[in-house]
Formats: C-alpha cells, sequence, structure tokens
C-alpha cells in the first residue's frame, strides 16, 4: 500500500460523517473513529482508519483542491452504482455516472463531489 490515509476537509462535519456513513458503507467501509474534530473510516480488517473527514487545524474554512479527486477500490460494479446512487441520496453531485472509462479496459468508476466539493471516485478494475 502506498499512501497511509488521506483527509478532506469539511465544514459542516456531522453533515459529512452522515454523508460518508452512507456512502462508504456501500464499500465496507465503516465509521470506526471520532471526536469534535475528525471523522475517521476503515475497512473490516485493517488495523488503521485510512481515510479522514476533518475541520480544518488551521481554524479557517475547508475547501477542496482543483485537481484533487479521492479514489476508492470497488469490489464489483454494482457497489460502484451503489456509491453513486447513496452519494446522490445523500445531497452530493454527480460528477460522473457509473461506466467504463478509457484509463484501460476494466476501469469502471463512478464520481460525486461530497457538500464541501470534495471529489470522490469508487473504481471497480475487474472485468464483469
Amino acid at each position: 500500500m502506498m499512501l497511509l490515509y488521506t483527509t478532506v476537509g469539511s465544514n459542516d462535519l456531522a453533515r459529512a460523517g452522515r454523508f460518508y456513513d452512507r456512502v462508504l458503507a456501500t464499500l465496507g467501509f465503516h465509521r470506526a473513529r471520532e471526536d469534535a474534530s475528525e471523522i475517521g473510516y476503515m475497512a473490516e480488517g485493517d488495523v488503521r482508519c485510512r481515510f479522514w473527514v476533518v475541520t480544518p487545524f488551521d481554524g479557517k474554512p475547508a475547501h477542496f483542491g482543483n485537481g484533487v479527486t479521492i479514489a476508492f477500490e470497488a469490489p464489483n460494479r454494482a457497489a460502484v452504482a451503489a456509491f453513486h446512487a447513496a452519494a446522490l441520496a445523500e445531497g452530493g453531485t454527480d460528477e460522473g455516472q457509473p461506466g467504463l472509462r478509457p484509463f484501460h479496459a476494466n476501469f469502471y468508476a463512478a464520481f460525486a463531489r461530497d457538500h464541501d466539493g470534495n471529489k470522490i471516485v469508487a473504481v471497480c478494475e475487474r472485468a464483469e
């Protein structure tokens, strides 16, 4: 594994928690830690949270990074579709419907943005 963890900022941690609880559950991730300034998510069997939603440490408003996308591995194409549907149902915005992308023959993905504008994607690289 290359990355230890990833964070995204939020201006409303409670709302972001509701969003990510539902969206990440479609991929098998769950809320494992939280306090007043952060929520951590992990996969079953992992030893640490790998994705965090945080209020910015500097106290300034959170904002998304232009060109930044956080990609989550999906176990199958149905999970990609469920991820996208959950994101939209929780008030996220569509950034790309589930489907094959030109990156390689089996790159099946769906893109969304959370309430704070953070761009997320679920990807399945298996042929189905």
